[in-house]
């Protein structure tokens, strides 16, 4: 399964979590829930914690289907911005089923001769590169990223909260006692949200 295959979504209705799950799903609670009254809902992405605006128009099958066919095209976010090419040119080269995404790369000439005279070419050789040095890191970048995504998703949700301050300073401190301690007298579904974005729960 790839990544973006695995990728989550959380809708909020006020302080109460409405769902999480795929992208479809999320956004077809949202569809269901905007016909009622009541608090604004807000949808986050699990990975950035990011708040993202999805496209709700249309019936419940035209929904599924415009989900469906960014999921098959390995690009999720794109329920966000409309990313088209630079040139305003449809996608059509590469592989886009299998996640395969086309950015430009900026290196010196030698360093483009070292590529070029690996095994499997340029393209494969920045891809071995990239997959060791995630390995190296010890899992440094992933929990900088995961203490980023909880920031931004309480930022949202969390703001005026009173402790807010100190368990945003006790989650970049790496302290996970002291930031659910900060959190206790939170709407729970907040509070575990965070932590779970966190991965410190």
């Amino acid at each position: 399964m790839s990544e973006d295959q695995m990728r989550t979504f959380t809708a909020f209705v006020g302080v109460r979590r409405l769902a999480s799950g795929r992208l479809t799903d999320v956004a077809l609670a949202m569809k269901a829930q905007a016909a009622e009254e009541g608090d604004p809902i807000l949808a986050f992405d699990d990975r950035s914690g990011a708040v993202i605006d999805l496209d709700l128009r249309g019936t419940e099958a035209e929904i599924v289907a415009r989900f469906a066919e960014l999921a098959d095209a390995g690009d999720a976010t794109s329920t966000v911005e409309s990313r088209p090419d630079p040139d305003g040119a449809p996608r059509s080269r590469g592989r886009p089923k299998l996640g395969v995404i086309a950015r430009e790369v900026t290196l010196l000439p030698r360093h483009w001769e070292w590529l070029a005279s690996q095994p499997g070419g340029a393209s494969q050789a920045l891809r071995r590169l990239v997959d060791e040095a995630r390995r190296a890191d010890g899992g440094q970048t992933r929990m900088k990223a995961a203490k980023e995504a909880a920031y931004r998703f309480l930022s949202a949700l969390a703001g005026d909260l009173p402790g807010f301050e100190e368990a945003i300073r006790a989650l970049f401190a790496g302290d996970a006692k002291g930031f659910a301690s900060h959190m206790t007298a939170w709407p729970p579904n907040i509070r575990d949200h965070a932590l779970k974005l966190a991965a410190l729960a």
